[in-house]
């Protein structure tokens, strides 16, 4: 029985690695093809467009005190200057994209 247990949770785990490695890699995609033209590949909204628009960096501390329901929110509906992605991306693109933004965030 022991066997088994053991068995079933590797099998968990792999699982929830795989999804989770392949939320953050679709997440990166869409990031680097819809957002990083004004945040920036790092996040930090150095570049022109970025520096242009004043897009906030998402290591200021407003955006890292933002909860992944804020920013599902205001990349679903727009902020600013910032447009709406409903109808651009799917909800799990938005939820990707906002997982891939934290791991900016560290």
């Amino acid at each position: 029985m022991k066997l088994r247990t053991g068995i079933t949770l590797v099998a968990i785990l792999a699982a929830t690695t795989v999804t989770s490695a392949f939320a953050q890699g679709s997440g990166a995609d869409t990031f680097k093809s819809k957002c990083a033209m004004c945040h920036g590949a790092d996040g930090l909204a150095t570049g022109p467009a970025g520096k242009a628009m004043q897009v906030p960096a998402f290591n200021s501390p407003a955006a890292a005190k933002a909860t992944t329901a804020e920013m599902i929110a205001i990349t679903t509906t727009g902020k600013g200057k910032m447009p709406a992605y409903t109808g651009k991306l799917t909800d799990a693109q938005i939820k990707d994209v906002v997982a891939y933004i934290k791991t900016l965030q560290k």
